[in-house]
Order: C-alpha cells, then sequence, then structure tokens
C-alpha cells in the first residue's frame, strides 16, 4: 500500500482528503503563539513607521501634520538629483562601505590565522581579549580620542611634528585625510569583533587534515592556503552577504561623533545617514530628509537582492534567499 502524504488527512468516512489552513493553523498553535511576540515588535517599530514614508512627498510643516501638509509629489526627490547632493551621498556611503568590508574582512581573516596559529593558550586568550575591547568603545569616546590626536594646537599628532621641528598640519580643515582616518578607526574599533568569527570557523576545521598535509611535507603557508582559506570561504561569503545588506546604511554614530557639523568636510565625509539627520534636526526639513532614507533605503533594497540573485547563479548554497 502507497504511504500516505503528510500533506493529506484521512476524513471520518475513510477518504483522503487535503489539509486546510485552519487544520495546519491548530495544529501548530503553540509555536504560531510563540511567534506574537516577535510579530507585535516588527508591527510596531517596522511596519506601522512606514507611513511615514508619506513624509517624502509633502512639503512638511508642524501645524498640518502628516496629512495636512501640502502634498508635492516628487519635487524633494528631483531637488536631490538634480543638486547633486544624492550623488555625491550615495557615492560616499557605497565606497566608505566596500572600503570597510574588504579592507575590515581581509584583516579579520589574517589576525584569526596568526591567532589560531599561536602555540601559548594563555597568551592567546590575553591577545584575543585585548583585540577584542575596542569594539566596547563607544563613538564618543572614540570622536574625543581622535580630536585629541588630531587637534591643531595641542593635539598629540602635531606635538609630536612639532617636536621634529615640522609645521602642524590642520587635519580637521583637510578633507583628504579623513577617508584614511574614517576606515582606520572603523577597522580598529572592529577588528577584534569579526576576528572572533573567523577564528570560531578556523577552530572548526579538523586537525586531521592538517596532520594529513604535515605528513605530505606542506609548509604552513600552504596549510593555510590550500586548507584554511577555502575552508574560510563559506564564512566568509555569509558575512559579506550580511554586510552588503547595510551597504547604504553607514556608520552613524562613528561618522557623527569624528566629524560632528564640520562643514568643510562633507564633501568627502558626509553620509546619507548624516545628511538625513541633519535634515530633521539642523534644518527642519523633515520631507527632504525622508526622500533621502526612502531613497536609501529602496536603492539598498535592490542591490541587495541583485548581488544575491548573482551569488545564487554562482553556487545556490551561499545564497541568503
Amino acid at each position: 500500500m502507497k504511504k500516505e502524504s503528510a500533506a493529506c488527512y484521512r476524513a471520518p468516512d475513510g477518504h483522503l482528503g487535503k489539509k486546510g489552513f485552519w487544520f495546519t493553523v491548530g495544529r501548530n498553535r503553540i509555536l504560531l503563539l510563540m511567534l506574537i511576540p516577535a510579530f507585535v515588535y516588527f508591527l510596531i517599530n517596522s511596519y506601522i513607521p512606514m507611513v511615514g514614508i508619506y513624509y517624502a512627498f509633502t512639503k512638511y510643516n508642524f501645524r498640518g501634520g502628516l496629512f495636512g501638509s501640502p502634498f508635492v509629489g516628487f519635487e524633494n526627490f528631483e531637488y536631490l538629483f538634480k543638486s547633486g547632493t544624492l550623488l555625491n551621498l550615495t557615492k560616499n556611503t557605497i565606497l566608505y562601505n566596500i572600503v570597510f568590508i574588504v579592507v575590515g574582512n581581509a584583516l579579520q581573516i589574517f589576525v584569526a590565522i596568526l591567532i589560531s596559529r599561536m602555540v601559548g593558550k594563555v597568551y592567546k586568550k590575553i591577545t584575543q581579549s585585548l583585540m577584542f575591547l575596542p569594539y566596547f568603545v563607544s563613538s564618543v569616546i572614540l570622536g574625543v580620542l581622535v580630536y585629541n590626536l588630531f587637534n591643531y594646537e595641542h593635539g598629540f599628532f602635531n606635538s609630536m611634528l612639532a617636536g621634529f621641528g615640522i609645521e602642524p598640519v590642520d587635519v580637521y580643515n583637510t578633507p583628504g585625510y579623513w577617508p584614511f582616518i574614517i576606515t582606520a578607526f572603523y577597522v580598529w574599533k572592529g577588528l577584534g569583533y569579526g576576528m572572533v568569527i573567523y577564528l570560531a570557523s578556523i577552530l572548526g576545521i579538523s586537525n586531521d587534515l592538517y596532520e594529513a598535509a604535515t605528513i605530505d611535507g606542506a609548509t604552513v603557508f600552504q596549510q593555510i592556503r590550500h586548507i584554511t582559506l577555502p575552508l574560510l570561504k563559506p564564512t566568509f561569503i555569509t558575512l559579506f552577504l550580511f554586510s552588503l545588506g547595510s551597504i547604504m546604511r553607514g556608520q552613524f554614530d562613528l561618522f557623527y561623533q569624528l566629524i560632528g557639523n564640520n562643514g568643510v568636510l562633507y564633501a568627502t565625509t558626509d553620509i546619507i545617514d548624516t545628511y538625513v539627520y541633519r535634515s530633521l534636526i539642523s534644518y527642519f526639513d523633515v520631507g527632504l530628509g525622508t526622500a533621502a532614507g526612502v531613497y536609501q533605503s529602496v536603492f539598498g533594497f535592490i542591490l541587495i537582492v541583485v548581488v544575491n540573485a548573482v551569488v545564487k547563479r554562482i553556487n545556490e548554497d551561499y545564497a541568503l534567499f
């Protein structure tokens, strides 16, 4: 006799019938009840606020409110595109995130491999802890640290230059330095956290592979090249895709605390998040700020879908969905 399909049930009259929607709900009611808190959380914090998208199509004023403000259609979007502001913001946001992803992951993998090769357990644990500590440093403290390093009059960097008889450098009025400064401190802050993830993946690799390679005469570098790096590929691709998911979301706290309201540096350091914040707080232009936020979300969504489709075509196992 053929096995009954799991998608069917036997009715009282002995005939097989398909399970209905309410049958499935009743059978999984406990699991569905457990999902209610998560559903309510996302409903309140993610879906209901989406009504605010309407701000992007209005010339908002506080007297009229959301639906009482004049409807202007796509004028806010047109202004952002025609002024060139949106293109510069998009360029800065994407380029910074690409550098963060590439440099950050490369250094995290490199450091994870070095630590995995350490022999002393005590030294290894101390090293991991010290490298992980910067991750807990708040961006406010980081901003103070950077200011004390590069302040024109009393900063450590210029004080050191003065000690060698070199003229001080006005870092806060020179935009060209800041892409390197921001990248360096971002990598420094997140290096320990990412390193722990890759280190966990390395420790999950079977020692039998390394022992067999050693018996075959493989050097340490050959073992890293032919065993460690290939087996880290799934972890890297997963983290890379997750990073792409927020490629249009800049590190607002990092950029704002390091740059603040220094208009001289906006050309090279301004990202969409900081622009939206200034539009809402400094300029009180809710419509313009919301238009930039909507563009950010839509562009980011399209980018994720496209990249995931490319990854899925190359190797379906590595795709997120």
